[in-house]
């Protein structure tokens, strides 16, 4: 066994080495202990690990191989799920799995921790980051502008929670009487929130620094779901799912100014950054809408006898982009030609679509092949697909779980967030930058089809 010396650290302002035996001190007493003929050295004012914390580590699934580093560079190598007692600082964590990409976690141990990580299948260009339970049927997940928070409507009747994007802690629940949320949305300055309401047909502001409900406002329709603000925050439009209507509402005195008749079941909305136009999605006939907001009068560019769902449109306001529920198919319109082009072919029943900042890459959730109704599993897992929204070409695709529903892509476009309505869970994934995604050669595109069977 070798000989092992032990250097007291007494003093501040130089360095100790061991391989020459000199002694310095630095503020507090430490003390390391150096095998006798290495040359590790250690310099004033470094903080030396001394205490020790537990990392308990798992991985979805299990049996991974595992590598955990201390801050004294000792490893030590195992499988998932592992327990060790480590030094106190950054730890760092590799895991490796025959068919899924390798995965590196760096970790501030400061206290006893446990992890959970779960691995993507191999060639997923996105990463998993977090997932955890929500309440009753999560229908929508929104960052807000910020990023700092993930709001999430429950449609089973708990209002909305409100999670911390980073960790997934729960900050807040916030009760809208005894029903639920359908969709939620934020002024640009992130310190308003409008929820809408199926049930009651109207909307509720919430201050989202109190998490105070402001005001409740009738819609005046029925069976209320999509919401959008205008350009200048002024009025709010509210698409009504059963009067076949919109209400324009002023949001000044809370009133409704007008409804406006338009195509059947309107659910979608995207007002123009100019306000001069309001583009309706129409799930009754698969109707793409333009509603001229200084005259009314509505034009109907598209109907495929489908159901179109969402829309959303790209930074500058050229281009919006429809997905169409029955069809699996998703629809870009020039907004200067009111021309639609077929975009791409996707899963079935696509839900919620979002867009990059810069427009480039295209998200849309797909719920999957439908159970015996709403509320029930269906025979194939969700998904959530990435569309080049200039060639149309598929990049990357994730297989979510029961009834992918909700979708939002974080402000800076680094995060993206999804819910699984049955499932009562929220995902969350790092993406990567656009030169990565157009780089990755599709993916998991070709791979995840199969994944889809239950």
């Amino acid at each position: 066994m070798k000989a092992r010396r032990v250097l007291a650290i007494v003093a501040a302002g130089a360095a100790v080495t061991a391989a020459t035996g000199s002694c310095a001190t630095l503020p507090r007493p430490n003390r390391v202990e150096v095998a006798a003929g290495s040359d590790a050295s250690v310099a004033a004012g470094d903080r030396l690990p001394t205490a020790k914390h537990a990392l308990r580590v798992r991985s979805v699934p299990a049996g991974a191989q595992i590598r955990l580093t201390d801050p004294s560079g000792r490893a030590w190598d195992g499988r998932t799920p592992a327990s060790r007692s480590l030094y106190e600082g950054p730890v760092t964590v590799e895991l490796t799995r025959p068919g899924y990409n390798p995965v590196r976690r760096d970790v501030d141990l400061v206290k006893n921790r446990n992890l959970t990580i779960w691995l993507d299948p191999a060639g997923l260009l996105l990463t998993s980051e977090r997932r955890w339970r929500t309440g009753p049927a999560p229908k929508q997940v929104a960052y807000t502008p910020d990023g700092s928070q993930l709001w999430v409507t429950l449609l089973g009747g708990h209002g909305i929670q409100v999670f911390d994007a980073a960790t997934g802690s729960q900050l807040e629940q916030i009760k809208l009487g005894t029903h639920g949320a359908v969709e939620v949305i934020f002024t640009a300055n992130g310190r308003r929130a409008y929820a809408s309401q199926m049930e009651t047909s109207s909307v509720y502001e919430i201050d989202t620094r109190s998490y105070r409900v402001r005001r409740q406002i009738n819609g005046n329709g029925s069976w209320s779901k999509v919401l959008a603000l205008s350009p200048d925050e002024r009025t709010l439009y509210l698409a009504n799912w059963v009067s076949d209507d919109i209400s324009e509402i002023d949001l000044g005195s809370g009133t409704v100014r007008r409804l406006i008749p338009t195509v059947d079941t309107p659910r979608g909305l995207y007002p123009t950054p100019d306000g001069k136009r309001l583009y309706v999605a129409g799930y009754g006939h698969g109707e793409i809408a333009v509603i001229d907001l200084d005259t009314y009068r509505q034009k109907v560019l598209l109907r495929t006898g489908g159901a179109m769902r969402h829309l959303v449109g790209d930074p500058t306001g050229k281009t919006v982009y429809a997905g169409d529920m029955a069809e699996a198919v998703v629809f870009a319109v020039d907004t200067a030609t009111n021309k639609v082009r077929r975009l791409a072919d996707v899963d079935r029943n696509p839900n919620t679509i979002d867009l990059s900042p810069d427009g480039r890459v295209l998200y849309v959730s797909c719920r999957g092949r439908n159970g015996p109704n709403y509320y029930l599993p269906g025979p194939e897992w969700g998904s959530v697909v990435l569309v080049d929204t200039h060639s149309g070409k598929l990049l990357d695709a994730i297989v979510g779980g029961d009834q992918t529903t909700g979708l939002d892509v974080s402000a800076d476009g680094t995060r993206l967030a999804f819910s699984d309505f049955l499932d009562d869970m929220v995902r969350t994934y790092a993406i990567p930058d656009y030169a990565t995604l157009a780089g990755g050669q599709g993916g998991r595109v070709e791979a995840h089809y199969a994944d889809l069977r239950k």
